[in-house]
């Protein structure tokens, strides 16, 4: 099967430069990269003093359903990033992309240096409850998960990325987001301190106060 192309916005921060850090996003379902821009995720970034290049991808839902869209991350935009010599790199996405960031972890763990989860798609509320019956995500035992299980792979990459050693999460939603009660399971497994939540739904506001949330919290911590 061949590897879809990936439609993708690039943002340098600098057109003279490449900036030492990029930061990939990965937009929620059917929502075009540009709206990103539009929420204002690169002024954010600037104002905040976050010396990094954009790479802003729609999430192409065909390609997540056949289990092609992570391995084309890695091929099309993750290795060619570290070929080029990025000495940091943010992999992250809102909802089904940040569900796409976790599991290109899972799949690839390390080829991010960290990683900014908005609005995480948990998936259907069964494997919730999964995770839940075995004592929630820190004593849940993932360790034997088949290649189909695709969906708790994202909950194993954070459950991995709660441990020390690990590259840092930075795990937001919203408080009244639809998901949110899965959400807070996730977060479980992480420092409190990475845990980043705002008042809001499932949005775009809600979205971008997150990852003004972000900006503040790791200008803060650096």
């Amino acid at each position: 099967m061949s590897s879809p192309e990936l439609e993708r916005l690039a943002l340098p921060r600098d057109p003279a430069r490449r900036a030492p850090t990029l930061l990939v996003m990965l937009a929620g379902a059917y929502d075009a990269p540009q709206q990103f821009l539009e929420h204002g995720l690169a002024t954010d970034c600037a104002a905040a003093g976050l010396d990094a290049d954009l790479s802003l991808l729609r999430t192409d839902l065909a390609a997540v359903a056949d289990g092609r869209l992570v391995p084309a991350l890695h091929d099309q935009v993750i290795a060619p990033a570290r070929e080029a010599g990025y000495r940091h790199l943010i992999l992250g996405g809102i909802s089904i992309g940040a569900m796409m960031a976790l599991l290109h972890q899972d799949a690839f763990p390390g080829s991010a240096d960290e990683l900014l989860t908005l609005a995480t798609y948990p998936g259907n509320r069964s494997l919730s409850a999964h995770v839940a019956a075995a004592g929630g995500i820190a004593r849940w035992d993932a360790s034997t998960l088949a290649n189909d299980e695709g969906e708790l792979r994202a909950w194993r990459a954070v459950q991995g990325l709660g441990r020390a050693g690990a590259p840092p999460l930075w795990f937001g939603y919203g408080e009244d987001d639809r998901f949110a009660a899965s959400q807070a399971m996730m977060a479980a497994a992480l420092p409190p301190s990475r845990v980043l939540t705002a008042a809001g739904g499932h949005d775009w506001p809600t979205w971008a106060c997150l990852w003004r949330a972000w900006l503040t919290a790791r200008r803060e911590t650096a």
